[in-house]
């Protein structure tokens, strides 16, 4: 579907029309994380300090510094009715999923037991395989109910008889308790179960984008490492910071990814900057990029992923 040297796709556009052209069953891994309907503006606010007598802030050995605002993203996560926008990209999804695929719908409390819904009629209810948990400890705690600290991952496989889950790929996690298995248990570790504990990206991670809703790397490592397999071709049509790709890429896979946000596609031109085999189509990444040498930009109007 993708040219020889060509590793990965991003398209700036609407991501129904870029779904619409993919030819059926010709992705292996789906995964997407959708605005979570929170009613919100999502925003992400940048800052610098440099040293300043006057400062706000006090640091090493009472030292004074500045903060000074670099930049802001934000995105508005509201729609009028999440389920009536999300159901015909979700039956595309589905189309477009190879016989073995699998689709991992990243969503929160608020949404899931909808989507849930949704998916049981559009893939059957015998083709869910699991409700993931990724847990996290981070930020304020509301004192009115119990703090929500978890997302959910909602794990559709096209056939249930047959799909690609490699066990044996998954990197293990330690022991509670190492010393009730034994040496030899504990030094190899264990598989996950359906609750992951991982942290979010840190403020002072050089993971961090600064786009509002990055994922963890880690999170998209497992999903790819777990549900494809090498040189399989991974979608994402809620690309955002392009954190499925960077996964793809270093897992040996192949990706597409789609968003109609300007912000995410100046991020993902910063994220990609130097990586050779990158096709984008509709956005010039090259004004937020130093290294662009190798990518190749194609309007948006030219239809690259049918056959």
């Amino acid at each position: 579907m993708l040219e020889e040297g060509v590793v990965g796709e991003i398209h700036f556009a609407d991501n129904l029309q870029v779904l619409e052209t993919l030819p059926t069953g010709s992705i292996d891994l789906i995964y997407i994380d959708p605005p979570f309907n929170t009613g919100k503006v999502q925003q992400r606010t940048q800052i610098r300090t440099v040293r300043s007598a006057e400062g706000d802030r006090v640091g090493f050995q009472g030292r004074r510094y500045q903060s000074i605002v670099v930049g802001t993203k934000r995105f508005s996560d509201l729609f009028d009715d999440y389920l009536a926008f999300l159901e015909p990209r979700l039956v595309e999804a589905h189309r477009v999923l190879a016989n073995h695929g699998s689709l991992y719908l990243h969503v929160d409390y608020r949404e899931v037991h909808y989507c849930k819904i949704l998916l049981d009629a559009i893939f059957g209810r015998e083709c869910f395989l699991n409700e993931i948990i990724w847990a996290y400890d981070y930020g304020g705690r509301p004192k009115n109910k119990w703090p929500p600290k978890h997302d959910n991952i909602l794990l559709y496989v096209k056939d249930p008889s047959n799909y690609v889950f490699n066990t044996d790929e998954i990197d293990r996690i330690p022991y509670m308790a190492p010393g009730l298995v034994g040496p030899e248990k504990a030094a190899r570790g264990k598989l996950p179960t359906d609750t992951w504990w991982h942290t979010i990206v840190p403020t002072n991670s050089t993971e961090k984008t600064g786009y509002p809703t990055q994922k963890p790397l880690g999170i998209l490592r497992r999903i790819v490492q777990a549900s494809s397999r090498p040189g399989a071709m991974v979608l994402d049509f809620f690309a955002g910071s392009g954190t499925t790709g960077m996964a793809a890429l270093e897992k040996g896979r192949r990706f597409i990814l789609v968003d109609n946000n300007l912000e995410a596609m100046q991020v993902m031109a910063r994220r990609f900057d130097g990586i050779d085999g990158i096709r984008w189509v509709g956005f010039d990444p090259s004004p937020y990029q130093s290294g662009y040498t190798q990518g190749v930009l194609i309007p948006a109007s030219v239809e690259p992923c049918g056959e």
